[in-house]
């Protein structure tokens, strides 16, 4: 049986509409409701694993061994199976270097894969940096329709890089009143901060002011919603404190989210993407050790392993952590008081990947975009 796949190339999925933010934004909820209805799988035996990563050591005595000489080194594969009208199984896959910023490369290089749920017989093979970064910037702009506060005009955006500059465009498709952003990057002379205020000015033209901050608190006071993407060393994290939120802000966590004062978060409402991931994740960083039961070392930076460690001690119950699933679904209340301060952890799961993925393969399909490669004509072990 012959077998034939799809390859789209990063300009094929431009043109297939992978930059589309409402589209996107949609179909994250969608793929949110599957979530919670559990028509998925994830790898892991119960099914609530991100992803099998490969770590690389400190050091090593072999020449030429791969090391850990930067944030973020790593190789990732990331399977999962989504149902509904996707019925497609797949997988991301990447390799992570910071070195590559020398290079003229972005730090990740990320491909997608979409399979024939029955055969495992490949359906299509895509670049996925643009999907990936929309997928993440989408999800938190969709949950802000549950979330934030549909009259916000102050948008404070950390770690102005490419998953934030996607996030700055789903957010301006569901919050129409921001007229104030503000920009914290590495500096006040952050080069990526500066570019992303250009960005602005030329694409959002009803954006009043453009704020690039000195400090995180200058970007956090005041905010109506504060979105975090950054990707930073431990040494380089930066504590947010909970005093400088205000009431009603919405707060937005898509990689490092660094508190110590566990205290001042009891009072705010937590909402997760998938508790279980964070719950995998905590106890992974305690099998690293050297730490607790609790993993009291707290040098984690990732805002649901903040929510499951209040759980864990007890200082908080597992109820008061809401899922983000179950508010889509309708199970759940979203903001329920004008001056709730929320925070929401978006860890991000292949599922939005698959989806996303999916309907960038339908779009291309109809519009005739993309290579066809054969896998084989007949096989030739059967």
């Amino acid at each position: 049986m012959k077998i034939n796949f799809l390859y789209l190339d990063e300009e094929d999925m431009i043109r297939a509409g992978v930059l589309d933010a409402g589209r996107c934004i949609e179909t994250m909820r969608e793929t949110m409701s599957l979530f919670g209805k559990k028509d998925f799988l994830l790898g892991g035996p119960k099914a609530d694993e991100h992803g099998l990563q490969v770590n690389f050591p400190a050091k090593s005595d072999i020449p030429g061994f791969p090391l850990d000489d930067g944030p973020d080194r790593r190789f990732m594969a990331m399977p999962a199976y989504l149902g509904g009208r996707f019925h497609v199984a797949g997988q991301k896959y990447y390799g992570s270097n910071s070195h590559n910023l020398q290079l003229g490369l972005p730090r990740s290089i990320l491909m997608v894969t979409l399979s024939d749920v029955d055969t495992g017989a490949p359906l299509a093979i895509m670049s996925a940096n643009l999907l990936s970064a929309m997928r993440t910037g989408a999800m938190p702009a969709m949950a802000a329709t549950y979330l934030a506060n549909p009259e916000s005009g102050v948008l404070s955006i950390i770690g102005p890089g490419a998953i934030s500059r996607a996030a700055l465009d789903c957010y301006m498709t569901v919050l129409p009143q921001i007229r104030e952003i503000r920009l914290r990057g590495s500096s006040s002379k952050s080069k990526s901060a500066f570019a992303m205020k250009e960005y602005i000015q030329k694409t959002y033209p009803q954006v009043r002011e453009i704020i690039i901050c000195e400090s995180l608190e200058e970007a956090c006071r005041d905010a109506d919603v504060v979105s975090e993407a950054m990707s930073v060393t431990k040494q380089d994290m930066e504590e947010f404190r909970p005093e400088w939120f205000k009431k009603g802000a919405t707060v937005f966590s898509l990689g490092s989210f660094f508190v110590r004062d566990f205290e001042g978060l009891k009072g705010m409402t937590m909402v997760a993407d998938n508790y279980g991931m964070y719950e995998k994740y905590m106890k992974n960083f305690i099998a690293r050790g050297p730490v607790d039961e609790l993993g009291r070392k707290r040098e984690w930076c990732i805002m649901g392993m903040h929510f499951v460690h209040l759980v864990n001690e007890g200082s908080i119950s597992r109820s008061q952590v809401i899922n983000l699933s179950d508010i889509v679904n309708g199970t759940a209340p979203g903001r329920t008081r004008e001056d709730e301060i929320i925070l929401c952890s978006i860890g991000g799961m292949p599922l939005e990947d698959l989806s996303w993925g999916y309907e960038c393969y339908k779009m291309a399909g109809e519009k005739q975009i993309g290579t066809t490669l054969k896998l084989w004509d007949e096989p030739y072990l059967k």
